[in-house]
């Protein structure tokens, strides 16, 4: 029940992803029939719990999509959690040294490549009918990704990008551009060094970059940076600019005067 995507990551395959932020199951189907490869649920800023999570993931499980959790920080018993019920990879959030990075790496595996409790009866392992071909191929299969969100991530993201068992660093647009003192300015030149700086630390360590994006113009410049780990918009926002633009369709018939 993995969904494995961590080969096709670490060949370089550029992947489409899509974020779910409002707790749906719904939403989370849609998306993974909507031709993504890899749709994640949100749990550090979404709305949704781990009941909301299973009903997502039993969604996504049903289409095409890798299904992907963003824990909400990087603690040993949040990976087990969601890695229990069945993902293809965790992202961890505000990922700032490389002890940090092996600490998640660790949480995501079994021993002796790491720490993670081994329990047979969940969803990840088919309730136990297929423990043992998910315990000997979990390890290899699972996407283990970090979030590049600050100045310190910044500076350590060359020995971050070599640690063993990370497979993408990801930039988290809003947090990275509020540390380093230009909000929400991303065509910055600050904000498009440190994009540089990301990427060529993924390339020489021959790991993945990886960021969110609200707009299909980004597309390109990602892309040429070397980007190839890339969401593009969320289900919430998709939501809330298409609620927008249909209400505002009537604003050219407002204001003239009821008819008598």
């Amino acid at each position: 029940m993995i969904g494995n995507i961590r080969e096709r990551v670490r060949a370089g395959e550029l992947l489409a992803g899509g974020w779910l932020n409002l707790g749906s199951s719904l939403t989370a189907e849609m998306a993974g029939l909507a031709g993504f490869d890899w749709v994640l649920v949100d749990l550090e800023h979404g709305v949704g719990d781990y009941a909301a999570l299973v009903h997502q993931l039993q969604g996504i499980g049903c289409t095409p999509a890798a299904p992907v959790v963003r824990i909400d920080w990087n603690e040993p018993w949040k990976f087990k959690r969601v890695l229990d019920l069945g993902v293809a990879g965790v992202m961890t959030p505000y990922v700032n040294t490389a002890d940090e990075a092996a600490r998640a790496a660790r949480a995501m595996r079994y021993p002796p490549a790491g720490i993670r409790g081994v329990a047979r009866l969940n969803r990840a392992c088919g309730f136990g009918q297929g423990f043992g071909e998910y315990f000997r191929h979990a390890n290899e299969q699972l996407l283990t990704i970090v979030q590049i969100e600050t100045t310190e991530a910044l500076k350590n993201v060359d020995v971050i990008a070599a640690v063993e068992g990370v497979d993408v660093l990801f930039i988290g647009p809003l947090d990275l551009s509020v540390s380093l003192g230009i909000p929400e300015q991303y065509d910055h030149p600050q904000f498009k060094a440190a994009m540089q700086r990301v990427a060529g630390a993924c390339r020489a360590a021959r790991k993945a970059a990886g960021i969110l994006l609200a707009a299909p113009e980004q597309l390109d410049e990602v892309v040429a940076a070397g980007f190839t780990f890339v969401a593009l918009g969320s289900d919430g926002g998709m939501v809330a600019s298409g609620m927008k633009r249909a209400a505002a369709a009537f604003d050219a018939y407002k204001g003239k005067g009821a008819r008598t």
